[in-house]
């Protein structure tokens, strides 16, 4: 039987205005610390985010924070200060309550047997 590994993931979600808290699923991003993983998974769905928020986006500006999340993710220089720190940390910060344009859902766990296949899985699920 294959050996299950605890991990955990949040939603990214697009919030064009933040004061009425509607938001739309863009992204997963999943830490498995067994496996050292972290990564995120996005997409900028232009037709639903303009039907979504009208003018109100960037999208330019909105792809480039989500790629702040890969970077980060990655670790390394590209990630900058945040990504030098150790996996842990990264989620974490990643993860952290924000009032921005992109925030995460609330931290949620799970147990997996590989965690890109279940960042594929969770992605599917709860993003396209």
């Amino acid at each position: 039987m294959p050996e299950k590994h605890l991990f955990e993931y949040a939603v990214l979600r697009v919030v064009p205005r933040v004061e009425r808290e509607e938001f739309l699923n863009v992204g997963v991003i999943l830490y498995c610390s067994s496996q050292g993983f972290l990564q995120a998974r996005f997409e900028v769905p232009e037709a639903r985010l303009r039907a979504f928020a009208g003018d109100q986006l960037d999208l330019p500006e909105l792809t480039e924070r989500l790629r702040s999340f890969e970077r980060i993710c990655k670790g390394r220089k590209e990630g900058g200060p945040i990504g030098q720190l150790p996996l842990a940390s990264r989620f974490r910060w990643l993860t952290a309550t924000r009032s921005t344009i992109v925030q995460t859902s609330p931290v949620h766990p799970g147990l997996c047997e590989d965690p890109m296949d279940t960042l594929a899985r969770l992605y599917a699920q709860l993003v396209e």
